[in-house]
């Protein structure tokens, strides 16, 4: 049975993970909407395929994009998700749960757990789980907001949690994970730019020990095995590369200086 919400979708290139991310929700919603920014696979298709009204974007940034396809939904609730995430089966009993049971007029949005799928297993520890997210809400009282890459939904009301975890495939390799530290210390460096910051050895180096050490220890990422420490070296070795980029930045201004 439908309910009286808008799936809310941004894609580009999504042919696999937007099929699976519709078949875990779609039959829900009484409106899809996707955004596209431009796919050349099957992205396209396969939203027409469940029903989905598609509109064309070109990319905004994840913040201003996803505020571009909030504002095409109709419905009173909007679901927003990602391409490359899944309804569990207990997670989708919740949002049907908080409909059926009257929650839904007493209250404005709903959090849940995401969880990642990372070398073979669900990552159930560290800095990855619980990552909680705000994605059920009351259309006309949330916006997108945030940095450009790290956003979220901004909102006022009453809000409780749902039983079951959004499942999150973002990262099928490992290659996939050191392919985004180069585009997120990018916009990392912009914001310590325009914020003025200056380069520092102390948090060059001790940002990444202390992200190892609640990753790993405080957060019981050893309890992952393997797949748990890799990330918080991973997650380490960001925050290493994240701050020297501004190392970096700093010694190339003074060479161009000293040229002119």
């Amino acid at each position: 049975m439908s309910l009286p919400l808008s799936i809310s979708i941004i894609a580009c290139n999504e042919e696999l993970n937007l099929a699976r991310c519709l078949r875990s929700a779609a039959d829900l919603a009484e409106e899809i909407i996707v955004v596209d920014s431009g796919s050349n696979d099957g992205t396209i298709a396969v939203a027409e395929k469940f029903g989905a009204k598609v509109v064309h974007q070109a990319w905004l940034g994840y913040r201003d994009q996803k505020n571009v396809a909030l504002n095409l939904c109709t419905k009173p609730w909007v679901l927003a998700l990602d391409c490359d995430e899944e309804l569990s089966v207990e997670l989708k009993q919740s949002l049907l749960d908080f409909f059926s049971q009257g929650t839904a007029e007493t209250h404005d949005g709903a959090w849940c757990n995401r969880k990642v799928w990372f070398l073979g297993r669900w990552i159930m520890h560290g800095d990855w789980y619980p990552d909680r997210k705000l994605r059920l809400f009351r259309r006309e009282k949330a916006r997108w907001s945030g940095s450009p890459e790290h956003d979220y939904i901004e909102m006022e009301g009453k809000t409780l949690s749902l039983r079951g975890d959004l499942h999150h495939y973002s990262f099928p390799t490992m290659n996939r994970y050191i392919e985004k530290i180069n585009v997120f210390s990018d916009v990392f460096l912009e914001r310590q730019k325009a914020a003025g910051t200056k380069w520092s050895l102390f948090t060059n180096v001790a940002r990444p020990l202390w992200r190892f050490f609640r990753a790993y220890v405080l957060r019981r990422g050893f309890l992952d095995g393997f797949p748990g420490l890799w990330i918080a070296v991973a997650t380490a070795f960001q925050a290493f590369v994240r701050y020297g980029r501004k190392y970096e930045d700093e010694v190339q201004g003074d060479m161009t200086k000293r040229e002119v």
